[in-house]
This record gives C-alpha cells, sequence and structure tokens, in this order.
C-alpha cells in the first residue's frame, strides 16, 4: 500500500463501523487521538493500515480495548490549531500527529497528553531537548535524518536527468518546517552546478500563480516537498511536470506510483508501525519524555521507467541498480 493510502487507511479506521457509541461510552478504554492536515479519508483498506494492524497485534483492538478520534484539517492547515484544542477537550491518552503543522498545533494545546509525532524535524522545531532525552510530552519519528538528505535528493534528480540545470522547489510557505537553505543543500546545489529557485504553493490558486512564471522562467527540474499541500495539488503538478518534460522528485513514494519519476524516502508504511509501538508504550505507562525520537536509517529510491521514457530520459544503469524498487 502506498504511504498516502496508508495514513488513509489508518485513519479510515476511526470513521468505520469498527466502533460505536456504545464503545466510546466505556470510559476506561483509552483514547487515541489523531490530529491530521489531511483530507478525509474514505473508509477502506482498513485492514491493511499498517498502524492499526500493529496495534491489533500488541493486542489494541478498536472498541475492545481501546476506542479512537481524529480530527481532519481537510487540507487547511490553519484550522490545525482549532482541531487540536477541540481534540484535547476530549481527553484522549495519547495523541497521534502527522506532519510539522499538526504536532506544532497539539503542543501548543496540551504539554500534559503525550503525542507521537510522524514526519516533522522535533529536534530543529524545538519540541524536544534531545533525542536521547525528549524531555516533555512529544516523541516519534522523523521522515528526515538532517539536512544531507536533501542534498541526496538534488544529487539522485542529477543523475537521472543531467541535463538539469534550475530547479524549483515546491513547497507550503505556511510549513514551519520550510525554512531557508541550509549550508549542507547550498553547498550540494553548487556541487552539482543547480541554481535553486523556490516555488511557495498553500492553495490551488497558487499553484496557477507558480504554472505562470514557469511558463516564462520554465524550470529545468522539480522537488516536491512533503506536505499536506503537494498531496493534494499532487495531480495537478505530476501533469505539468509530464506536459513540459520537466523531472521532478518526490518525497513520498506514492508520487512515482501516480505517475512522478523518482522519490528518495523512509518507507512510511514501516514508520507507521514503528509509531504504532510507541502509542502501545504509551498507553502501558511509558512517558514520552523517556522515549528517544527515532530517525531513519534506510531511505528508499523508487524510479518509474514509464514517466522516464515519456521525459525523454535513459536512467543510468548504475542508478537502476541501486533502486528498491523501479515501475516499469
Amino acid at each position: 500500500m502506498n504511504p498516502r493510502r496508508q495514513f488513509a487507511a489508518t485513519t479510515a479506521a476511526l470513521l468505520s463501523g469498527a466502533w460505536s457509541a456504545d464503545s466510546r461510552a466505556q470510559k476506561k478504554l483509552p483514547m487515541v487521538g489523531v490530529l491530521s492536515p489531511n483530507l478525509r479519508p474514505k473508509p477502506a483498506d482498513v485492514a491493511a493500515s499498517a498502524l492499526v494492524v500493529r496495534l491489533r497485534e500488541l493486542g489494541w483492538e478498536n472498541g475492545q480495548s481501546m476506542t479512537w478520534e481524529a480530527l481532519f484539517a481537510e487540507g487547511r492547515d490553519e484550522r490545525l490549531p482549532e482541531l487540536a484544542r477541540a481534540l484535547v477537550a476530549k481527553k484522549p491518552d495519547v495523541i497521534w500527529t502527522n506532519g510539522s503543522n499538526a504536532v506544532l498545533a497539539a503542543q501548543q494545546a496540551t504539554t500534559t497528553i503525550p503525542i507521537v509525532a510522524t514526519g516533522p524535524d522535533l529536534l530543529a522545531l524545538g519540541l524536544v531537548q534531545s533525542l536521547a532525552r525528549p524531555g516533555g510530552n512529544v516523541t516519534g519519528l522523523p521522515n528526515e535524518a538532517g539536512q544531507a538528505v536533501l542534498g541526496k535528493r538534488l544529487e539522485l534528480l542529477k543523475r537521472a536527468a543531467p541535463a538539469v540545470r534550475r530547479v524549483t522547489y515546491v513547497r507550503n510557505r505556511r510549513s514551519v518546517a520550510a525554512s531557508a537553505w541550509s549550508p549542507e543543500v547550498i553547498a550540494a546545489a553548487q556541487g552539482l552546478g543547480l541554481v535553486l529557485d523556490v516555488a511557495e504553493v498553500d492553495s490551488p490558486e497558487d499553484l496557477d500563480a507558480a504554472f505562470r512564471v514557469f511558463s516564462r522562467n520554465k524550470p529545468d527540474g522539480l522537488w516536491l516537498a512533503g506536505s499536506s499541500t503537494n498531496g493534494r495539488l499532487r495531480a495537478r503538478i505530476i501533469e505539468y511536470a509530464a506536459r513540459e518534460r520537466v523531472p521532478a522528485i518526490f518525497s513520498a513514494r506514492d508520487a512515482v506510483e501516480s505517475g512522478g519519476l523518482m522519490s528518495y524516502a523512509v518507507n512510511r508504511k514501516e514508520q507507521s508501525r514503528r509509531a504504532a509501538e510507541y502509542i502501545d508504550k504509551i498507553l502501558r505507562g511509558a512517558r514520552p519524555a523517556e522515549l528517544p525520537v527515532e530517525l531513519p536509517t534506510r531511505f528508499e529510491l523508487v524510479l518509474n521507467l514509464k514517466t522516464a521514457a515519456m521525459l525523454g530520459l535513459k536512467i543510468p544503469q548504475d542508478l537502476l541498480l541501486l533502486a528498491d524498487e523501479v515501475i516499469r
């Protein structure tokens, strides 16, 4: 299952008929809250959801040994603070968040309820004292392992498309994780002979404006940040890249399954399983202050050869051998 469906499947469990008003009324059951910037998912693929499956393996059956409460920002990050306060008011035993803005909103709403965050750099956001001993009510699993990963994406894009000279980074201006280039990224770009531009996209209108800029100053390559906005607008971005023959690298493998050229990212299915294990430990009495933040140690390279052929690219053999998966 691809990562976006993975999260959708997980949260679909919260909406499915697997839990009832009667089960929720059992106040002795622990409650797991979810705060997500994403669209409200359809109740599909629940059984295949990595987090739900892992929780079930650990003895947490929805409606029997625990309950869920999930709130979705529907792609509007500005709603997250309000939703976080509403979720905290329901007094869950632990909150699972997805993305930087979601964990910040949750932590601003409560400093006592444990929070397991998937995705953001918790140390950079100032939400933990150290990776080994977070020290507060937040812990979790970042998607990145430092700025070197960002430079690696540029390197892989350049290897796949050697003619690339100017790369536009498409990011969400509202994302607290969207900051100035680090020295590592600047050095990587310079070493590859690349010029970096930024397109800040928070809405379909912003994407329209970006496309108008692209028509005047067309980029040679695109680099998509991992964000809920880019997820919602991904189809249009992939369509643009195909139409204009612009190679693009993504921060999630499901973009490649949808027609993007390539991605370099963590295995989010495994990450969801690990998040379930954090939730399990907290429900059994562990304190997030003492649960180390777990940096990813492995990233997966996924290539789409159909898209490469459409773009007129011949992927080098050494890059094909490096890939964890090749879509043909």
